[in-house]
């Protein structure tokens, strides 16, 4: 019998490819997404139509707000979303973001008594994010192992990061290979409605820069200046 995972599902480049790897794996998938008060729903549409397209077994879409305490250019309009590189940990970092959508994704795994969590966390072509990092992951699965009474009863819970040491090019490639479709996806921090990319966000850089490095076509399609 194939094992249940919940993936964490944002709708961008790195989180289809999780997606698909584990359907690879051969694991049933519960895809998992938030509407936590970024700047515009386009990654979500992108999401739902991405659960459909691999027929996951559920995909749902939980709203916690975080635009309430703000802190981030993605939740607070009154930061504006960078369009250089920045130095240090940038202002599109949301407060505690990963931790709070692991928590979740735990506590429906457990509720479906599954034990897999994939999270498309990258920690070579990326924003400098904390919560990106293989000691946070570690400490993480460290505290689903502690804190759950699927745990405490002898089940054990793995949070599966897939990508954490890849490069954007080497994503990029492997989903290729796994016949990912990137036109689907949505990586913009400022999208339009439309999921058009702005072209100019650490986000958009880092993906331009991958496909060009992976020798690949990028199919996003850009907001025309």
């Amino acid at each position: 019998m194939s094992k249940k995972a919940v993936i964490l599902l944002s709708g961008g480049l790195d989180s289809i490819t999780v997606l698909a790897l584990a359907k690879k794996q051969g694991f049933k998938c519960y895809a998992l997404s938030f509407d936590y008060g970024q700047r515009h729903n386009a990654e979500l549409k992108a999401a739902a139509q991405i659960a459909a397209d691999y027929q996951v077994e559920e995909h749902k879409v939980i709203n916690i707000g975080l635009s309430s305490i703000g802190g981030s250019a993605l939740t607070d309009e009154h930061i504006a979303v960078p369009d250089t590189a920045q130095e240090g940990i940038p202002v599109t970092y949301v407060p505690a973001r990963n931790t709070i959508f692991l928590s979740f994704a735990l506590g429906w795994a457990e509720v479906l008594n599954a034990h897999d969590i994939f999270i498309g966390v990258n920690a070579v072509d990326y924003s400098g994010y904390p919560d990106c990092r293989p000691e946070f992951i570690k400490a993480f699965q460290q505290l689903a192992n502690l804190a759950t009474k699927a745990a405490v009863e002898g089940e054990h819970f793995a949070i599966h990061t897939p990508l954490i040491s890849l490069s954007k090019a080497e994503i990029i490639k492997l989903g290729t290979e796994l016949g990912v479709d990137y036109n689907r996806t949505v990586s913009c921090y400022s999208a339009d409605e439309q999921g058009r990319a702005c072209g100019v966000c650490d986000a958009c850089r880092l993906r331009k820069a991958g496909f060009a490095e992976a020798g690949i076509a990028d199919p996003t399609r850009y907001q025309k200046k």
